[in-house]
């Protein structure tokens, strides 16, 4: 019963993570002529596209990582 429970709640966290394709829910922007970049899912702005582009990815990876983290800690209501 309570296995039922927890793949029911995945399942549903899975399928409200899946977008429609609409434009609107856009993931991340590159902005070239301002050297931006900015994922829209935890409303991060970096001013280091040229970096990003050549592979210097480590401060995006952290804070979605932590954002996760942040999620999760929510959701189990801690």
């Amino acid at each position: 019963q309570k296995l039922a429970e927890v793949e029911a709640e995945e399942s549903a966290a899975r399928k409200s993570m899946v977008s429609t394709g609409d434009r609107s829910a856009k993931i991340r922007t590159y902005n070239f002529p301002q050297n931006r970049v900015t994922d829209h899912r935890i409303n991060l702005t970096l001013y280091q596209l040229d970096a990003v582009i050549d592979g210097d990815v480590q401060e995006l990876i952290d804070s979605l990582a932590i954002a996760d983290l942040n999620d999760k800690i929510s959701q189990s209501g801690g």
